[in-house]
């Protein structure tokens, strides 16, 4: 390895703050302020996508290969989130691996969206970690039949 002892320092202070995180959540209980959004937009047509329904999933481990444990069943609203707001609030809102999946191919075949016959993009799972139940956490997704991005928004 090539790294100074400067970087190698640096690297194991963060490695020791990942751990103290992670340790002082099993022993201190967390303020429920935390909740979980998302937020569709259907960049084909240029606006929020309504109708698009959404499922979330909690995962047994990260590689998904466990039990998924369905947490919700959406359908986004006129400005292309969830009618009922928040995903997850409150006590709900838990550390661990999920998983959005977004059913773009229906909605974008409800839609009247021109796509090949065969979806290029139909059920769009995407994995996300929950580490502070004290965060907010905003999962947007914007879409059109040929592509998608996705951050951690605000």
């Amino acid at each position: 390895m090539d790294s100074s002892p400067s970087i190698e320092r640096d690297e194991c202070l963060r490695q020791v703050d990942k751990i103290a995180w992670m340790r002082l959540l099993t022993v201190a209980w967390p303020a429920e302020t935390g909740f979980l959004t998302c937020h569709v937009l259907d960049t084909a047509r240029g606006c929020p996508a309504d109708g698009l329904r959404i499922t979330l999933h909690k995962l047994s481990d990260k590689e998904g290969l466990g039990a998924r444990e369905l947490v919700g069943d959406f359908v986004t609203n006129s400005d292309g989130r969830l009618a009922s707001g928040p995903a997850l609030k409150g006590a709900a809102f838990t550390t661990g691996v999920y998983e959005w999946t977004f059913f773009a191919g229906d909605y974008f075949a409800a839609k009247a969206v021109p796509s090949a016959g065969q979806p290029f993009l139909d059920v769009v799972p995407l994995r996300f970690g929950i580490d502070n139940p004290e965060d907010h956490y905003h999962v947007p997704l914007l879409a059109s039949p040929w592509s998608f991005s996705t951050y951690r928004g605000s």
